[in-house]
């Protein structure tokens, strides 16, 4: 007798009896009313609660999205998580939690392609749909984007991480930050100036939240592309994910050739960025994980263009 023909003589109770058996129960009887207007609606109920709630909500919401991108490729399907929000006055007592993802479906079907004109009309409609008079939604995603290598031309992928997010007040308008992620390689300036021959390199992490100015036309400049070239272009050298050995010999002789500290990195970036009209204000930080130490080496810089007039 094999194995599966002993399985099946073995005799077991029915599912319902497996149930009860592992703690279920008869379900109770029903007094309460399943229609909804005749629910006692606790959120909407309207007392002194004592103080405003800056911003309440739901986060880590994932669903996938759409990216147009100005890089290959130009149109991305990935997925985006999502955080959505609005203040509660005293006199509420909450929100309604369902209608954000309520909100988030609508769009889904009429093929949400996730760009900033998009998203402030959303958070304007969710102001409305959650009877507030603002509101807000916060979108992370994987945004990919093609790399050849500088001498073969051999393609592959590479990938940032890319933030939205957008601020909605009835008396104010919008208020809009993206965030953007990139890798880079960093050669250690020290390591050249003290060694007879080579230098400890690494990679650096670069992330740049920048507020955009109000005047600022998505369909005219890829703010993903700009500031991952902010990056880039002043990095020791720049991430492949295809190098032969031609490519390989030219990226670590440009990296020699251009070493960075993490305070370069952060003064150099935040100089193209001052230098983007679309910006207003910006932070900009350097990571790099140490190939020599267990640490890693981390610079911060932030600017306010409307400083400059005050």
């Amino acid at each position: 007798m094999n194995k599966t023909e002993l399985n099946q003589n073995k005799q077991l109770p029915s599912k319902k009896e497996r149930h009860k058996l592992f703690g279920s129960v008869e379900p109770g009887p029903r007094t309460k009313p399943m229609e909804k207007d005749q629910m006692a609606d606790l959120q909407n109920s309207k007392k002194d609660f004592l103080f405003d709630i800056d911003m309440v909500g739901i986060s880590s919401v994932k669903h996938p999205i759409r990216i147009p991108s100005t890089m290959t490729p130009e149109i991305q399907t990935t997925i985006g998580t999502f955080s959505f929000g609005s203040s509660i006055a005293q006199g509420s007592k909450g929100t309604n939690m369902s209608r954000f993802t309520e909100q988030l479906d609508k769009y889904h079907n009429e093929g949400f392609a996730v760009d900033i004109a998009t998203l402030k009309q959303f958070t304007e409609e969710l102001a409305g749909r959650l009877k507030q008079t603002d509101a807000e939604v916060e979108v992370t995603f994987p945004w990919f984007f093609e790399r050849k290598g500088p001498y073969s031309g051999l393609a592959g992928m590479n990938h940032a991480d890319a933030t939205i997010r957008v601020e909605y007040d009835k008396e104010t308008g919008h208020d809009v930050t993206v965030t953007l992620t990139g890798k880079i390689t960093t050669l250690c300036p020290c390591s050249k100036e003290i060694s007879e021959y080579s230098a400890h390199n690494q990679r650096g992490n670069v992330t740049m939240s920048v507020k955009l100015t109000d005047d600022f036309k998505e369909q005219e400049i890829d703010w993903k592309a700009a500031l991952l070239e902010a990056a880039e272009s002043n990095a020791s050298a720049r991430i492949h994910p295809v190098l032969k050995r031609p490519d390989e010999k030219m990226v670590t002789e440009q990296a020699y050739e251009n070493p960075r500290f993490v305070e370069d990195i952060v003064r150099l970036v935040a100089a193209d960025l001052y230098e983007y009209s679309f910006v207003e204000a910006f932070t900009v930080k350097c990571r790099n994980e140490e190939s020599i130490h267990l640490h890693d080496a981390v610079a911060t810089l932030s600017y306010d263009k409307k400083q400059e007039a005050e």
